[in-house]
């Protein structure tokens, strides 16, 4: 969690920015002398917007803000006037979570604005927000957006000066193939499944079910990956409870110790989410008990309800992705680590112009986008890599295949600090190395039994050359290795499901 790759410290400083942004939202709505639930309400939904809106450049992101409320303010107007009638409410939440879903399709902006609907129907149940509430509700919202926003593109413009890398995009299909619609169908499922057993549990906080079920479907694409992020979600859960025990519960919702934690939590979500997901469940379980601490209802038999709920919501993710048009990993992992390895040949041949004089030449957003390829890559193999996985050759198949690949981010990276110093030397054996590594890199991805471009062997990184000509030798001996997880006995798939 700690000691991941940060190019650039870019966790580092979304982390902080959505610290100020939540902050000032609360503040900016504590100064309007809106209640305490409206001043939750916001502070919430700044954190969204910080956290949910991914659009590869400054200008779809604002837009992307700008229509949260209009995902968000029907979405809470309909929870709030459905709060006393059950059927009905429930109803409308799982129509809810089938179109936030859906909307995936969309890339970011529907992702977003699919998660902020679906967010502003689960805090109006968290809060018990009533209609007569709403007008304040939607002020606390619209500060909140405005504040976040200032932060964001006005105080602390981090994507203007480094560009965002785009979200990978989702793997293509039709119809019920395409896996926005299995995933809509599947979470719905899910969180029927939730809302019904959860509210044998508590017909108050039997959300928190539902809440669980469909996060869990959240950057998810296969069974696999969303058994184990299912896993990861219950232990953060109890980690969480039990830092909850010794750390929420004795405060009684003092102000001033709470807001600093909530705080330390909000910064910990935002810097922990890429590396770890059960840390990041971990720093969402201390900030819900501080905020229930706040409200005046914390007391430990509420800490062990949400362990029971966030387990009935991630038994229902697992008998949907099991039992409900059942996406495999195989196909997925193969065009996952793919388009990895097009990346590492684009951010290879982007250094290469760079050093040869050429400005407009530039890796850097190259290099931003492996990293997140490779994020979605660990994600996809997270189910053969788990510490429970029974199948011992797979396992250390793909543990190589991730150490080789972040080996190659690693050079990727030193080749991007090379190629940004105005006094490296274009060397002329660039070129050659540089071909080499492309010529790797098509041999990787060539068709199974189709033989790839072929290169003379160098197995040693020669002592004593230039930096940039280093990074590309290790790139090379990265590539070269990894033909052997992924090329070697291809009756045995890296992944299967």
């Amino acid at each position: 969690m700690f000691v991941a790759p940060d190019p650039g410290r870019t966790r580092l400083r979304n982390s902080t920015r959505a610290v100020v942004g939540v902050a000032l939202a609360v503040t900016v709505a504590e100064l309007a002398g809106l209640s305490l639930t409206a001043s939750i309400t916001g502070g919430l939904a700044a954190l969204l917007a910080l956290f949910t809106v991914l659009d590869a450049n400054v200008r779809a992101q604002r837009v992307t803000t700008a229509l949260l409320p209009v995902a968000g303010f029907p979405v809470l107007a309909l929870a709030t006037t459905l709060h006393g009638v059950p059927a009905a409410r429930d109803a409308a939440f799982l129509a809810v979570v089938f179109a936030g879903v859906y909307a995936r399709r969309r890339g970011p902006r529907g992702h977003a604005l699919g998660i902020f609907g679906f967010m502003m129907f689960f805090v109006t149940q968290f809060l018990h927000a009533v209609p007569a509430q709403l007008p304040e509700l939607f002020a606390a919202v619209t500060l909140a957006l405005l504040s976040a926003g200032a932060v964001r593109f006005l105080l602390w413009p981090i994507e203007r000066r480094t560009p965002p890398a785009a979200a990978p995009p989702g793997l293509p299909g039709t119809g019920l193939a395409r896996p926005t619609t299995r995933q809509a169908f599947q979470a719905t499922a899910a969180c029927a499944f939730a809302l019904a057993i959860g509210q044998v549990l508590s017909e108050d906080r039997w959300y928190w079910a539902v809440g669980t079920a469909w996060w869990i479907f959240v950057n998810t694409a296969s069974r696999g990956e969303t058994l184990v992020r299912g896993f990861r979600r219950v232990l953060g859960t109890v980690i969480g409870i039990a830092a909850g025990l010794l750390i929420a519960v004795p405060l009684h919702g003092a102000p001033a110790p709470t807001a600093a934690l909530v705080a330390v939590c909000v910064f910990g979500i935002f810097y922990t989410a890429a590396p770890s997901y059960s840390w990041m469940m971990f720093f969402v379980t201390v900030m819900a008990g501080l905020l229930y601490g706040l409200l005046g209802v914390l007391h430990p038999g509420l800490l062990l309800l949400r362990f029971e709920e966030t387990a009935v919501g991630a038994l229902g993710a697992a008998l949907a992705v099991v039992l409900i048009l059942p996406v495999t990993t195989h196909g997925a992992n193969d065009a996952w680590i793919q388009r990895a390895l097009h990346c590492v040949r684009a951010a290879t041949g982007a250094a290469l112009d760079r050093l040869a004089g050429d400005p407009a030449a530039d890796p850097a957003p190259h290099a931003a986008e492996l990293e997140l390829l490779l994020a979605r890559v660990r994600m996809a193999l997270a189910p053969l890599v788990h510490p429970l996985s029974p199948l011992r050759a797979r396992k250390a198949r793909a543990r190589q295949v991730l150490a080789l690949l972040d080996d190659c981010a690693r050079e990727v990276r030193g080749l991007v600090v090379v190629a940004a110093d105005p006094q490296a030397s274009h060397d002329a054996r660039l070129a050659t190395a540089c071909w080499r590594v492309e010529a790797a890199v098509e041999a990787l991805t060539a068709p199974s039994g189709t033989a790839g471009p072929t290169t003379p062997a160098e197995p040693s990184r020669p002592a004593g050359i230039e930096p940039a000509l280093a990074h590309l030798h290790g790139l090379e001996q990265a590539l070269t290795a990894l033909a052997t997880p992924l090329r070697s006995d291809p009756r045995a798939p890296l992944v299967t499901a």
